[in-house]
Parts: structure tokens; C-alpha cells; sequence
């Protein structure tokens, strides 16, 4: 057995352990266990994010945990194990893979490879997490898309996409009809994650960076009210302008 299976083993066995003796353990189930799996793939996305190596190594061993912790829940319920989970996963591998394993020949598209599941085609869309974050989602049902061959092929379609998109939602503003106008304004974030696509930038990175930035520059304007005595809430926007235009100026 190679050290890295051993390690994994090690996991296995460290979690086998602790619903034998720890009473906290012991009662988790699958449901009890999603929010913190949730929680933990955030944290090691954000660790990813951030490029800190040390971070990224404990939220993997954290999410490691809770892999061991679903893998033994399915030992214990007669499911699965350890070795039908990674058999399963290198027959998908296999299947998608085939020109590097002697089994066919390349599949056209990543798309459509993974559209072999072993139990027939499927739609290309199928299998999309419904809980996945709208922004992600919005990216992948399109990289799903585009991988069939559903796609512009640069950045001008989608560019003029947006623009369409914006002319609708003015039209609609003011009319009232605020169900309406939530349509046209989905239709524009969707299109405007397909530009950011076609760009080859990543919209959620994009939006970090985004929402980064703001919270530096508010947090600027914040001081800078403070050193100039001035109250945020009885300011006025015209006077929360002047203060954000002068962070703006040197920050740039």
C-alpha cells in the first residue's frame, strides 16, 4: 500500500474511532453533517483564494475529515466503502479518459465525455447541484453549453448581449411591474457572467475583486469622515461623493 493510501486509511480508521468513542460523533448523521461540509469547502476555497499554504493544508485536512466521516457512515450503513468510491471514481475517470487508457478514442469535448455515465446518456445540463451559488451556476450551466458546441465564438456576441440586456432593463424600469424587471435584470447578470466567460476571467474572482475594492475604499471614506468630523448618516450624498472621488483619486 503506497503512503498516500495509508494516509487516507489513517483518516478512515481516526474517524471509525471516533463514533466508536466520542458521543458527538457517534449521533452524527449524513444531515447533521452538510452544513459543516458546506462550511468547510468554503473555507478551503477561500484558503485557495488566498494563496496561503499553510491554510490551504488545514482546511484539506478539515474536508478530509468530513470525506471519511460520509465514507464511513456509508460502511456502517452497508452502502459503500472506501474502495467502491474510488472504484466508481476511476471507471468515471476511465470513461472520460479513454484515449489515455487504451479504451477509444478521445471524446470530442470534455462535455460530452462526461456525458457517458455508464447507465446511458444524459442531458448535458443533468446533474448541476441545485445549491450551487447563482454566480457559479450561471458560469458552469454555461461552460456545460459551450462544451457541445453552444457558444459564440469570441467575445462580440456576448458583448453585444449585454447591451441588449441593459436596453431591456431601462425599458422596464418605471413600468412597475417589478416581477418583469427581475426577469430582465437575471437576463443581464446572466449575460454579463457569459462576457466575463468569452474574456476568460473568472466572474466570481472578478466580483471578490470587486467587493475588495469597495470595502477598502468605504472604509477609507469612513476614516476620512471621521478625521473631518463628520457624521456618514447626516452627510449627504453629495458630500459622501466628495469624500469617495478623493479615495478614489488616491488609490488609483
Amino acid at each position: 500500500m503506497s503512503d498516500t493510501a495509508l494516509a487516507f486509511a489513517r483518516a478512515l480508521t481516526l474517524v471509525r474511532d471516533l463514533r466508536a468513542r466520542c458521543p458527538w460523533d457517534h449521533v452524527q448523521t449524513r444531515d447533521t453533517l452538510r452544513p459543516y461540509l458546506v462550511e468547510e469547502a468554503l473555507e478551503l476555497d477561500q484558503a485557495l483564494r488566498q494563496g496561503e499554504p499553510d491554510a490551504v493544508r488545514d482546511e484539506l485536512g478539515d474536508l478530509l475529515l468530513h470525506l471519511a466521516f460520509q465514507i464511513v457512515i456509508g460502511e456502517e450503513r452497508g452502502e459503500f466503502d472506501a474502495e467502491t468510491v474510488t472504484r466508481t471514481l476511476e471507471e468515471k475517470m476511465w470513461r472520460r479518459h479513454p484515449h489515455l487508457f487504451g479504451r477509444g478514442d478521445k471524446p470530442p469535448t470534455w462535455e460530452l465525455g462526461k456525458g457517458e455515465t455508464g447507465k446511458g446518456k444524459r442531458g448535458v445540463l443533468e446533474g448541476m447541484p441545485a445549491t450551487l451559488p447563482p454566480l457559479l451556476m450561471a458560469y458552469r450551466l454555461q461552460e456545460r453549453a459551450a462544451g457541445v458546441g453552444f457558444d459564440w465564438p469570441d467575445a462580440t456576441g456576448p458583448m453585444q448581449k449585454v447591451r441588449e440586456e441593459i436596453a431591456e432593463v431601462e425599458r422596464e424600469t418605471g413600468k412597475g411591474k417589478r416581477e418583469r424587471l427581475g426577469d430582465e435584470l437575471g437576463d443581464l447578470l446572466f449575460a454579463v457572467v457569459n462576457l466575463s466567460r468569452k474574456l476568460g476571467i473568472d466572474p466570481r474572482a472578478a466580483l471578490e475583486q470587486a467587493n475588495d475594492k469597495f470595502t477598502r475604499r468605504f472604509e477609507a471614506v469612513e476614516r476620512l469622515a471621521e478625521q473631518r468630523g463628520l457624521d456618514l448618516g447626516r452627510a449627504g450624498l453629495a458630500e459622501l461623493d466628495r469624500l469617495w472621488d478623493e479615495v478614489k483619486a488616491q488609490s488609483s
